[in-house]
């Protein structure tokens, strides 16, 4: 038998450039859809280029059976700031 940790979905995204003030700006948005958990992944680079972004990326966590509006409005939120920024790259699931 699963527990709830099992039924749960982890992944994680970027936008190459993106600043870190809009990557915050993203996890406050999605923070709005209930039962949805984000964070920021830490830059890793070892060396410094103004035009990379301070953040690594960002997790998206949400349990397994999540709400199908809610799903739509999490990708609605990510297709709002990737059509203005760039598109998304997975990272890992």
């Amino acid at each position: 038998m699963q527990t709830a940790q099992e039924k749960q979905l982890r992944y994680q995204i970027k936008c190459s450039g993106l600043p870190l003030a809009v990557y915050r700006e993203v996890a406050a948005h999605l923070r709005q859809v209930k039962g949805v958990e984000i964070g920021l992944i830490p830059q890793q680079l070892q060396r410094f280029d103004y035009c990379d972004s301070q953040v690594g990326g960002l997790w998206i966590h949400y349990p397994e059976g999540f709400d199908l509006v809610d799903r739509q409005r999490v990708d609605r939120i990510l297709a709002y700031y990737g059509d203005r920024y760039g598109a998304w790259e997975l990272l890992s699931q």
